[in-house]
């Protein structure tokens, strides 16, 4: 029973490496069909921009000398550590709970192995309105936000359960 249980636990890390490849393949996509800082319009409100953030989220800290390069790897390794135990080990969990896990799992590995390689994380996609620029990211970023908006709207629909 306990092998059946984990093996059912197991199939959530084959979605974070999924993730895991899809970040990788399309940042090396763009990387060798774009020019770094060149805008390509793919429709109105969205570019391909090949941009390299030596920060974390919004390129915070992008510009504190090197430091941080280790300490956002550490803190992504450290969550990931977490995040695989909590997928293997952890208590009896929603599917959804387990699924968002997942996404941020993938993302967060798919952005480490960049910040570990690179010294930065290749981002590439580039959405706008008007003047109004979102900074640009990558799928690893997109699995991580959709994973914790998951996490978020299953903790308050869980809370509304339970009561």
């Amino acid at each position: 029973m306990a092998l059946e249980l984990q093996q059912k636990r197991a199939v959530w890390l084959l979605l974070a490496v999924i993730v895991i490849a899809l970040d990788y393949i399309t940042k090396q996509v763009a990387t060798n069909l774009l020019d770094y800082g060149v805008s390509v319009e793919v429709m109105p409100m969205f570019n391909w921009t090949l941009l390299h953030n030596y920060g974390a989220a919004f390129s915070f800290l992008s510009d504190q000398g090197g430091w941080q390069r280790w300490f956002f790897a550490g803190i992504a390794f450290v969550v990931s550590a977490g995040l695989i135990g909590w997928l293997l080990l952890g208590k009896e969990v929603s599917q959804w709970e387990r699924l968002a896990i997942a996404l941020v799992l993938g993302g967060a590995l798919g952005n480490l192995y960049d910040r570990m390689v690179y010294g930065y994380v290749i981002d590439f996609i580039h959405v706008y309105y008007d003047v109004y620029h979102f900074p640009a990211f990558n799928i690893a970023d997109t699995a991580i936000s959709i994973g914790a908006a998951i996490l978020v709207i299953d903790s308050i629909f869980m809370a509304r359960r339970s009561e």
